[in-house]
């Protein structure tokens, strides 16, 4: 058997390397720089993170500094006043009625129309009034001829008495004859005077008729609006007992505002105050001065008001019957004066004297003694201790040292 050859490859003779082109040699110099720069570079972006993390944390987590919620004070117009509700009345009004008796006949005017002093406005019809002056006009003639035959009869009687007079002085005729004589002289004489007081009052039903013939024309008794009606053509009117309205005659060029104050406010309001009112759906303000403050209260839903009055000229119309009036009273005012909100002074009434905190610029604080001026519902006004534009501390939103991470300050931290 025979054994395998291992066979041996004789390794290949090596090629001579190629030769590679010659390299300068480089400066040490320029081959550092490049490695410092991008060292630089990355140490500032270091810096610059490492720097923006605390500052981070600072404002995540560190003490903030106290903020104030503040006002500037200002200068501006203050005015307190009492507000009250209030309606328009005319100043001046009446009504007219009817003083006879009978139908309305005709009604010369309609609601709204303008009349004048005397104007005709309506006629009840007069047939029953002419025939009543027609009866007392009759009973009167009828008594001034009863009164000729009474002045006759009493002449005659006069002239008996004094014939039997004298034949009684001569004992011509007896003593009766004389009294009978003188008897019929005073029945007549009380017969003329009788029929002379019949007469004055058969005078005075004629004046009577003819008054309420006239009273059948109805005229107006003063210039103005006719404001509403309350009869028609065709009703009948009975005066009887008492006399029915017809219409109603109303001064519109001046009117009166009944202001209703409260009996809390009312102790502050007194005649010759100033007093200025609006009207729903018109910016125009009206102006005026109390009259009169009603003494007799009314009392609306166990809350008593007195009535406050005040007259307002309207020659242009602009205002008309119970309009309702948004009224202010002037109790005191000032222009152009220091003013802060309201809520810096709380309840401080004017006069009196309070402390409040200044903001300064560079966010320290100074504490102030204010006095308390006029008062309004928005402003007050500062007549000491602070000066225009600084600004005075309402109240404190953060205190110093809050945490500034909304995170933690919502879940309690």
């Amino acid at each position: 058997m025979m054994e395998p050859t291992l066979l041996v490859a004789a390794a290949a003779p090596s090629l001579p390397a190629l030769a590679e082109p010659a390299t300068p040699p480089r400066s040490h110099h320029l081959t550092l720089r490049p490695r410092l720069l991008k060292a630089g570079a990355w140490l500032f972006a270091v810096i610059v993170l490492v720097a923006a993390g605390v500052f981070g944390y600072q404002w995540a987590f560190g003490p903030a500094p106290a903020t104030y919620a503040t006002a500037a004070v200002e200068r501006g117009d203050v005015e307190s006043s009492v507000v009250a509700a209030g309606v328009l009345q005319p100043v001046k009004y009446v009504d007219v009625g009817a003083q006879t008796s009978g139908k309305l006949k005709s009604l010369k005017v309609r609601r709204g129309d303008r009349v004048d002093e005397n104007q005709l406005l309506a006629e009840i019809d007069p047939v029953l009034a002419a025939t009543a002056l027609t009866s007392a006009n009759a009973t009167l003639e009828s008594m001034t001829s009863q009164r000729s035959v009474r002045q006759a009869q009493l002449v005659l009687a006069t002239a008996q008495r004094s014939r039997s007079d004298q034949l009684f002085a001569r004992q011509m005729i007896s003593a009766s004859d004389r009294d009978i004589s003188r008897a019929n002289y005073d029945v007549a004489f009380a017969d003329l005077a009788s029929l002379s007081a019949q007469m004055k009052q058969a005078t005075a039903a004629v004046g009577t008729a003819t008054a309420n013939l006239g009273y059948t024309r109805i005229t107006a008794p003063m210039a103005g609006d006719v404001v509403s009606i309350s009869m028609l053509e065709g009703q009948t009117l009975n005066a009887s007992q008492q006399a029915p309205t017809i219409l109603r005659i109303a001064d519109l060029t001046t009117m009166t505002v009944w202001a209703q104050v409260s009996e809390a406010d009312i102790v502050r309001v007194t005649p010759g105050q100033d007093v200025y009112f609006t009207v729903l759906g018109q910016r125009r303000r009206w102006t005026g001065t109390i009259r009169q403050v009603l003494p007799t209260p009314e009392l609306i839903n166990n809350v008593v008001f007195y009535d406050v009055l005040f007259d307002v000229p309207n020659p242009d119309r602009a205002l008309n019957i119970q309009m309702t009036a948004q009224v202010y009273i002037v109790l005191a005012s000032a222009k152009q004066v220091l003013l802060v909100p309201t809520s810096v002074t709380g309840n401080a009434i004017q006069g009196s004297t309070i402390k409040v905190q200044v903001l300064k610029p560079d966010g320290r604080l100074d504490v102030r003694a204010i006095t308390i001026g006029i008062k309004s519902e928005l402003s007050a006004q500062v007549t000491s201790g602070l000066a225009e534009h600084e600004l005075v501390v309402i109240k404190t939103l953060a205190a110093a040292g809050t945490t500034r991470n909304p995170l933690a300050a919502g879940r309690g931290y």
